[in-house]
């Protein structure tokens, strides 16, 4: 029997899953509040859902793709969403980066009314989910990740079980803190690199070949911001979200994060300027700007 999927949040990381659902011979039902994205995956042979109620009931898998916890709480808590509406034994899969502590309270409405739920925070770039291969990190029972391995093995190549239920949450949280923060030091490092004189293509050569190679570097910037496109994949404004999301936890847990402190504060400041709706590899031109020095580019 062919699974059936709902569907809800086709963003830069929804769009392409759903849409890879779809292409491998899932039943999936969308829903967005951009109906140009929903029309995206019709056209590939996606259902689309008129609200949250119609892409839940009759489903055996909730899939959400949210900007934020609050998003996450009104659509799953709230009066007309998911656990309103969803079908008796079906599951909840939350795929969204979010507070640890929402994943844990959306996780115990799900137990409340007897729902599986699983947490599987999205690994890589946008890219990446457009050709099938983003990473997961997930947080389950053993008979839930039965449940849902498949659908994870259509849109991704790599996957991770972390632990039970909201341990997916907390390892995205520390994996976005180093990668967020990794990513400054590259931009710095960069426009300090062609403030001295350097070339673009040395600098990349060289710390590739060294233990300073990475992928905001090698990966992240050599596609994106080095070739002059800022269009967001991942936009600074969501990317200091999750670095706020990083700080609150080690606040809560009497943790130091000093050198995140001074990258969440770069993240702030990058937003409070037109770089806010940018991808988050537009720190190079943050950087670079504050350098006083033209942003270098590779082909």
């Amino acid at each position: 029997m062919t699974t059936r999927i709902g569907f809800i949040g086709l963003g830069a990381m929804g769009l392409p899953m759903s849409s890879n659902l779809q292409r491998k011979g899932f039943a999936v039902t969308v829903f967005d509040l951009d109906p140009a994205k929903m029309d995206e995956v019709a056209l590939l042979g996606a259902a689309r859902a008129v609200n949250i109620a119609e892409a839940t009931k009759g489903q055996d898998i909730v899939i959400t793709v949210l900007p934020a916890t609050p998003h996450v709480e009104a659509v799953v808590l709230g009066d007309d969403g998911v656990l309103a509406h969803i079908d008796d034994g079906a599951l909840l899969m939350d795929m969204s980066t979010i507070d640890a502590n929402g994943t844990d309270r959306v996780a115990a409405a799900c137990a409340a009314r007897g729902v599986g739920f699983v947490d599987a925070p999205i690994g890589r770039l946008a890219l990446h989910a457009q050709r099938g291969e983003s990473l997961f990190m997930v947080g389950a029972s053993d008979a839930d990740f039965a449940r849902v391995e498949p659908a994870l093995k259509a849109m991704g190549t790599d996957i991770y079980r972390c632990g039970a239920p909201g341990m997916g949450s907390r390892m995205k949280l520390i994996n976005n803190f180093m990668l967020l923060s990794t990513a400054q030091i590259v931009a710095e490092s960069i426009a300090l690199g062609t403030k001295l004189g350097l070339d673009i293509q040395t600098m990349h050569d060289v710390t590739g070949g060294t233990t300073a190679r990475n992928g905001q570097f090698h990966i992240l910037m050599v596609n994106k911001a080095l070739k002059g496109d800022v269009e967001p994949g991942f936009t600074i404004d969501l990317a200091f979200k999750d670095l706020t999301l990083a700080m609150n936890a080690a606040a809560q847990n009497r943790v130091g994060l000093p050198m995140g402190a001074a990258a969440h504060a770069v993240f702030g400041g990058a937003r409070a300027k037109h770089y806010a709706s940018q991808d988050y590899s537009a720190l190079l031109n943050y950087a670079c700007d504050n350098a006083g020095v033209e942003t270098p580019r590779m082909d």
